[in-house]
């Protein structure tokens, strides 16, 4: 996809998401920080700090193969790219997982029921089975990452409980 309408397309996803009663509640929100080819969630962020939400990056910890939230606040200061090519915080303190509201989530791919394809390693399938996460897990994608075929789950994966693209906004959550 060439950058303008990867650019485009995840400025209308951010768009439908400020919309949504989970984005308007939320004080605490925990957002990936977008690889070159993944939807672009920088204007999320910056939306969130404009609407005095609290913006926590994950940190990997490879060694214990878990995602630690942390919070950012900018863009540019004070983060890292890992070896796989991931931006994350230097360093922070571990922000409590009990407060987070909202987690933006990757994936490659999604299918109608609210089931991922991620990356293969299963930090976020760990993170949000983590038994104090409480808020609501949102999928971030373009709608061409759509499946019309059901995702392959496995008994550790986690579907979301809503998925917001550039075309519609989809809840799974019962």
């Amino acid at each position: 996809m060439p950058d303008e309408t990867r650019s485009a397309s995840s400025l209308r996803t951010c768009q439908r998401l400020f919309e949504q009663p989970e984005y308007i509640k939320a004080e605490v929100i925990m957002v990936y920080l977008s690889l070159p080819t993944e939807p672009d969630t920088s204007a999320l962020v910056l939306r969130a700090w404009q609407d005095r939400k609290r913006v926590l990056a994950p940190k990997v910890s490879w060694n214990q193969r878990r995602m630690i939230p942390m919070e950012i606040r900018s863009l540019t200061d004070d983060l890292t790219v890992t070896p796989m090519g991931i931006r994350e915080p230097v360093a922070g303190i571990p922000f409590p997982i009990s407060l987070i509201d909202l987690v933006i989530v990757p994936g490659v791919a999604f299918d109608e029921d609210g089931n991922r394809l991620g990356r293969g390693r299963g930090f976020y399938d760990r993170f949000l089975s983590h038994a104090e996460f409480e808020g609501t897990a949102c999928a971030f994608a373009l709608d061409v990452q759509m499946s019309s075929t059901a995702i392959p789950m496995g008994p550790l994966d986690r579907p979301v409980d809503m998925l917001v693209t550039d075309e519609a906004v989809r809840h799974f959550k019962s």
